[in-house]
């Protein structure tokens, strides 16, 4: 896993792209390279930071240049042995063992027809030195990102957002649309990028520039697709026997590779596959502060995840989350490069740096099982709600009427099952689209706006039709697998990939999310959705899969979150922050958000009547995200 970076047709491109790799260097502390070269009237620069993975000798050293090809790479492609052998069989002479030499003999024999065999992570960008052209392309599902901003016939790229918009913030613009969206969402979605200059390249795309200056971008892999073609499958698989092989696939390294495990399905799963492949494999979970955790009515996740790990015969490390949040709250801002307002990057964040402390490099997850598998409370939620609105209103009204009444916790304790009851109320009664979007994301159209200077209700109406657009999509006539989808689309790769990334990343340590496979992602929309949430159970397939090598304590266990105590940090450590931002917040200084709303938020969290702890999280990062944006161009 690395950090790429690079210039082409770009005034000063190689000093731009050698301070752009620089800071890209905590992706990639084990070496760097640089590449140049003429392209038409004009240059290319390819820049490269190097984490060591696989081949840790020179012959993977990156810009990887050879036979007229140029490749920064940063991915990991778990199908390389087989690619490997079949180019070998084709004639090809490799010179080392590194799956970076694979992508760019791939390349040379297939090109852009040739991506969608690649099965693994990736980003890169290849120029070739005959025709002058350099292209750039992101795996399948978005794992991993690439930014560009493009300006005449020049692209400045980088895989990460922080390192175009140091080098070029004075000329970047904040999206004030893509802020909205993050303040409905809690992240920026991946079709939209925080500066209105600069963008991601879509997942399962690629993009050329020619030094005539033509563009041509094309998509060699649509999850839409998948999907539709696996609602029309008839045959029958074993879920186990894919999982399985994604696991073993997923460990192909040169270095220790180590799991998270929560205690939970997915990491439970996951943790007892690799221990089968290499005995004796290291494990990393956290636990919370006894006080934090009982406020919050945390389950006791560490319980599970011992047993689990004294099942498999698997090393235990446990980190406990008790934070320096206000320290820390700055410096994440910064590692996620856009508005992410999900505590859980903080976990990932200290989990990655307690593992490269003990030499880990290479970590596997279990993120993504539960948008595919349906393994989500609001997607059983969002089922329930269609049998709920069949029930009389003069039976709901007052019930709805007791649960609004009731207050989400008391000074000393919170109370998980009525913020889940007030959650579901706010929903259940919406059409398909509106609820399932309010299901998971932070407001309704109304209160949204009403948190926003008035100019902006444009924009809103742009986030909450962007949300439609993509849900109806498809062509699926299965309610599940039209969420799954839609999470696979907006959630996975908006918020759950993305915060991953950046987070491992920053603590220079690669996350591996054997879920989210190719082939996985196949099997997963062969499934329909009656089997995969079956009466009051969600993710039923994975669990009757995981069966296999699970006990069922383990499988069927009450799910946990892999979260933090936000409600106990904003009552004690964050309170004062609180106030500060929200009287006297960039933000609000700036007009974009209403103080009266803000703190109006304040208020019904700090009366226990709603939990509004996310909320403030979200606008803590929001504020702090663009106080450097604002830094950013004024240096």
């Amino acid at each position: 896993m690395c950090g790429i970076a690079g210039a082409y047709f770009w005034p000063d491109g190689g000093p731009l792209t050698d301070r752009l790799t620089k800071i890209l260097a905590h992706r990639g502390p084990d070496g760097s390279g640089r590449y140049d070269h003429r392209a038409g009237e004009g240059e290319v620069h390819l820049g490269h930071r190097r984490l060591s993975i696989v081949d840790l000798t020179e012959t993977g050293a990156q810009p990887m240049v050879k036979d007229g090809l140029a490749l920064t790479y940063n991915g990991e492609l778990y199908n390389s042995p087989e690619l490997r052998k079949e180019l070998e069989d084709g004639g090809v002479r490799f010179r080392g063992t590194s799956d970076t030499e694979v992508v760019l003999e791939a390349w040379r024999k297939w090109g852009t027809e040739g991506l969608h065999r690649l099965r693994g992570m990736f980003a890169f960008g290849v120029f070739d030195e005959r025709s002058g052209a350099l292209t750039l392309v992101r795996d399948q599902l978005g794992i991993k990102p690439l930014f560009l901003v493009r300006r005449g016939k020049g692209v400045a790229f980088a895989s990460e957002l922080k390192a175009l918009a140091t080098e070029l913030g004075g000329s970047l613009t904040v999206d004030d649309t893509a802020l909205v969206a993050s303040l409905l969402y809690y992240w920026v979605p991946d079709g939209r990028c925080a500066f209105t200059e600069a963008e991601k390249l879509p997942p399962g795309s690629w993009a050329r520039f020619r030094p005539n200056g033509d563009v041509e971008r094309g998509t060699f892999w649509s999850l839409r697709q998948v999907a539709e073609e696996g609602a029309a499958y008839e045959g029958e698989f074993d879920l186990n026997a894919v999982i399985e092989d994604s696991t073993r696939k997923h460990l192909m390294a040169d270095v220790p590779v180590a799991t998270f495990l929560s205690g939970g399905l997915d990491s439970s799963y996951l943790t007892a596959l690799a221990a089968r492949e290499q005995p004796g494999i290291s494990a990393y979970t956290i636990g919370f502060r006894a006080e934090d955790a009982k406020f919050e009515a945390m389950p006791d996740d560490l319980m599970y995840a011992k047993k689990v790990a004294a099942k498999f015969g698997v090393d235990l490390h446990e980190i406990e989350i008790a934070p320096q949040v206000l320290d820390l709250l700055p410096r994440m801002t910064y590692h996620l490069d856009e508005p992410i307002g999900d505590p859980a990057a903080i976990n990932s964040y200290l989990i990655c740096t307690a593992a490269r402390e003990a030499g880990v490099k290479v970590m596997l997850s279990g993120m993504g099982a539960d948008e595919l598998f349906a393994g989500y409370r609001k997607h059983l939620a969002n089922k329930i709600a269609v049998q709920y609105q069949r029930v009389p209103g003069l039976v709901r009204r007052p019930v709805e009427s007791l649960v609004d009444r009731l207050p989400v916790a008391t000074s000393k304790r919170g109370f998980r099952s009525v913020r889940f009851a007030k959650r579901f109320l706010s929903f259940a009664e919406l059409p398909e689209e509106t609820a399932f979007r309010r299901s998971y994301t932070m407001y309704d159209q109304a209160e949204l706006a009403g948190l926003l200077n008035p100019d902006l209700a444009g924009a809103v109406d742009d986030v909450i039709t962007e949300h439609a657009d993509t849900y109806h999509d498809n062509t699926l006539s299965d309610f599940v697998n039209r969420m799954c989808l839609a999470d696979s689309r907006l959630f996975l790769p908006g918020l759950n990939l993305a915060y991953t990334d950046r987070s491992s990343m920053a603590a220079s340590t690669e996350v591996r999310t054997p879920f989210v496979d190719i082939e996985v992602v196949k099997a997963a929309f062969r499934i329909p959705g009656d089997k995969k949430i079956v009466k009051r159970q969600g993710k039923m397939a994975l669990k009757e899969a995981a069966l296999s090598i699970l006990p069922a304590e383990i499988v069927h266990r009450p799910k946990g979150l892999f979260s933090a105590p936000l409600r106990a940090w904003m009552s004690r450590d964050l309170a004062p922050l609180v106030r500060e931002v929200t009287n006297e917040g960039e933000l609000v200084k700036a007009g974009f958000l209403r103080r009266e709303a803000l703190r109006k938020l304040v208020d019904e969290d700090a009366s226990g009547q709603q939990d509004r702890s996310k909320h403030l999280w979200h606008i803590l990062t929001l504020e702090y995200w663009y106080r450097g944006a604002v830094a950013a161009r004024t240096t």
